[in-house]
């Protein structure tokens, strides 16, 4: 499973992730639109900062997810497949116990009905990911980029000696 990892030395809180998020789940899809909005766009994603570091967070597909089991109406499902978190809207009841329950607190409110990171399922490809102007966020495999991180370290060490 492809999992939006993130990389804080390269994180500077600009939050043009949340924008892009607002904007992808927007009716018109497009920026100057989606500020005229009514209701107003809702983001998925969460940049906290805290002096010097700013961290990006959003849905961690939780293994347990205690969100999917407090969700007493079935809209918060696991795909078998995927493994994702999965929301259906139509079956929200807007009881927001997943809000409670999220270990991270990135359910959200939207309309009466909980919102959480789909990562971009209709569009395909998580907008947060691609808008990120520093690159501090990343789309991928978890053994993909453990290993190219392992590879980082190994160089800057060799660089080093």
């Amino acid at each position: 499973m492809r999992e939006i990892l993130v990389d804080l030395t390269k994180c500077l809180g600009c939050k043009t992730c949340e924008l892009v998020c607002a904007t992808a789940h927007s009716k018109e899809k497009q920026f100057f639109s989606a500020i005229f909005e009514e209701p107003k766009p809702v983001r998925r994603i969460f940049v906290e900062a805290n002096g010097p570091t700013n961290f990006p967070l959003m849905c961690r597909q939780c293994e347990d997810a205690p969100c999917v089991m407090a969700c007493m109406s079935g809209a918060l499902t696991k795909d078998e497949l995927s493994e994702e978190v999965v929301l259906n809207s139509q079956r929200c009841v807007g009881c927001f116990m997943c809000v409670m329950v999220c270990p991270f607190g990135v359910m959200t409110k939207n309309q009466h009905k909980a919102a959480k990171c789909d990562r971009c399922a209709e569009i395909g490809y998580p907008q947060c990911v691609l808008a990120c102007p520093t690159k501090a966020l990343s789309f991928a495999e978890i053994p993909t980029y453990a290993k190219k991180e392992r590879q980082k370290y190994l160089t800057n060490f060799l660089v080093r000696e």
